[in-house]
């Protein structure tokens, strides 16, 4: 995870989960993992040094020849920008479906319901799954409330690479299993 991103789930108030967005327990520190780290040796990518696991981030902050070589990882599978990319759903911010408050993320979305409107009956399209390629803006939850806390309890992002198809992505998890035997 990226700093921004790891000090929002470790928030004072309510520590999550960065990938399922469960509440995070006190736990203890891994001293045998600390030691692995201490004593298991790598080689930078960029300029070749040897060094160990627990002195690379501060290296590869260093070493110019790392950042060129991340760079080019970074370029290789960076697509292009679209042209028009007004036709793109926003997935980002959502509106409450039950009353007419705006630009709620997923996690204030589902807060927000959470709080305000658990008793509504009403039933509701989820502004989230409408959002999604396979979303139906049309289709009414019978029971909003379980509906958000079942399948948002995650962020989409995460896992989803909305540009790519069905086949494309069957294809680089078969791959991706290949690789990781």
């Amino acid at each position: 995870f990226c700093s921004p991103c790891l000090q929002e789930c470790l928030k004072p108030k309510k520590p999550v989960c960065g990938v399922c967005r469960s509440t995070l327990s006190p736990g203890s520190r891994a001293l045998d993992l600390e030691k692995q780290i201490e004593m298991t040796e790598t080689t930078c990518n960029g300029c070749n040094k040897k060094m160990y696991l627990s002195k690379m981030r501060s290296h590869a902050a260093s070493c110019s020849k790392y950042q060129n070589y991340i760079m080019e990882g970074v370029k290789a599978v960076t697509k292009e920008p679209l042209n028009n990319t007004r036709n793109f759903p926003n997935r980002f911010t959502f509106p409450c479906p039950y009353c007419s408050e705006k630009n709620f993320d997923q996690e204030g979305l589902v807060e927000h319901c959470k709080t305000l409107h658990s008793m509504d009956a009403k039933q509701v399209v989820c502004p989230i799954c409408a959002s999604m390629p396979w979303g139906d803006p049309n289709y009414r939850s019978a029971n909003f409330m379980e509906h958000l806390q079942r399948r948002h309890r995650f962020s989409y992002d995460t896992f989803v690479d909305y540009d790519a198809d069905e086949d494309d992505m069957m294809a680089q998890v078969l791959m991706r299993s290949l690789r990781d035997k």
